[in-house]
């Protein structure tokens, strides 16, 4: 039976962390065909085992802080399938644990490549694609931390807060194009890494991958046309 993606191109950067992967599988269970970015073959390879043999599925192992590299990457799609319908944005990155003064320079500058570059980087190459076919929606991952600024994580919240500040504008921007551009805002993901990192938490109370995925994949269908500009938070039970 065909999903409601049949047809469309999908474009999810950093699709195989924890929430790229099931953002992944979203689409591709609604018959999507879908380009994924990553930075280490193995964890593609995973992907794509996982998924099997018969999905649409291809990769671009690209640092989408690279305009150069995203450019070509972008042109690559397009020569394929002519359009993309849809870009995730789920590639990020945490650094905390202290003060700002004791935060190292190039720490800081980690969290502003890795949460607030991607989305200006992919945003700068995308949406002329997306506005040029009059249509597309673009779901920029942020966090919590973007509006609720915790004590020894001050380069994380400024990254996220940015990116938050960074698509609203591009959604003011695109009013009227037929381009929509929304970000989702989750609490801790409930996933391996971070219950290494916090054995003692309750992860009942955090979101999972998978249902912050089906938040992300309402934002980019059809029935989500009037939502444009939000920030919607996905703080599971927190």
């Amino acid at each position: 039976m065909a999903g409601k993606f049949q047809g469309k191109s999908i474009l999810v950067a950093g699709g195989t962390g924890a929430l790229g992967r099931a953002v992944v599988m979203s689409f591709l269970d609604e018959s999507a065909g879908v380009a994924v970015t990553y930075r280490r073959q193995e964890e593609f390879d995973a992907l794509k085992q996982s998924v099997g043999s018969n999905a649409q599925l291809e990769g671009h192992q690209v640092d989408v802080t690279d305009e150069d590299a995203v450019r070509r990457m972008t042109e690559a799609i397009v020569r394929k399938t002519e359009r993309i319908d849809a870009l995730v944005n789920a590639v990020g990155g945490y650094a905390g644990g202290v003060t700002l003064w004791e935060t190292e320079s190039k720490v800081f500058a980690q969290m502003l490549a890795l949460n607030l570059n991607s989305g200006y980087v992919l945003s700068r190459l995308i949406v002329p694609v997306m506005v040029k076919q009059g249509s597309g929606a673009i779901v920029n991952v942020a966090a919590r931390a973007a509006l609720d600024h915790p004590a020894r994580a001050a380069a994380y919240a400024a990254s996220k807060a940015g990116a938050v500040a960074m698509i609203n504008s591009l959604a003011a921007e695109l009013k009227g194009t037929g381009v929509r551009v929304n970000s989702v805002l989750p609490s801790i993901i409930d996933s391996d890494a971070n219950r290494r990192a916090m054995p003692k938490a309750d992860f009942t109370k955090w979101p999972k991958p998978d249902e912050i995925a089906r938040v992300i994949l309402f934002l980019c269908s059809e029935e989500a046309e009037l939502i444009h500009g939000a920030s919607i938070p996905v703080y599971g039970n927190n």
